[in-house]
């Protein structure tokens, strides 16, 4: 037989279509664990800025009006609206519940942060604290485009409701 003749599964190694297979079913079973991470991952950077925000309120607001250059809010509106952000979408990323929502509102709270405290990350050399906002936004959008998994509320809604509602 040739080459031109052979017929696909015999060109394919034996054990490839097993393993195809499997290896679906175990990257798929991951997938819920792995949406529910994180979550958690990604919600508890926001939790702790915005813990550290609220309990040492003067220093926050020195830092809007000194440090942060956030567009078209006053430092004191911008404080309260980043915190609130920092605080509240985080819950709604972990619990799952309007989970994309929460994800966008977490990624709008992120890219604002980046714009506002832009003239340190880029002129002082802080790469890494820029990468880590980058990897915090991807993670974000994916919770955004893929929703919060299995383990969500949404999905638990979802399923006993019948029907996507969000």
């Amino acid at each position: 037989m040739t080459t031109t003749t052979m017929s696909h599964s015999a060109a394919r190694p034996a054990g490839l279509g097993r393993l195809l297979p499997v290896t679906t079913a175990l990257l798929s079973s991951l997938a819920a664990p792995f949406a529910f991470a994180t979550r958690l991952y990604v919600s508890w950077q926001f939790l702790k800025s915005g813990y550290l925000k609220i309990s040492s309120w003067e220093t926050t607001l020195s830092l809007f009006r000194d440090e942060y250059h956030v567009p078209l809010l006053p430092p004191g509106l911008a404080a309260v609206a980043g915190t609130f952000g920092e605080l509240f979408f985080p819950i709604l990323v972990i619990a799952g519940v309007f989970g994309r929502l929460g994800a966008l509102g977490l990624f709008a709270v992120n890219a604002m942060a980046v714009i506002s405290y832009r003239h340190v990350l880029l002129t002082e050399g802080v790469e890494a604290a820029l990468g880590q906002h980058v990897l915090w936004g991807f993670m974000l959008l994916m919770i955004a485009l893929y929703g919060p998994g299995k383990w969500s509320a949404d999905y638990a809604l979802r399923r006993r409701l019948g029907s996507d509602i969000w």
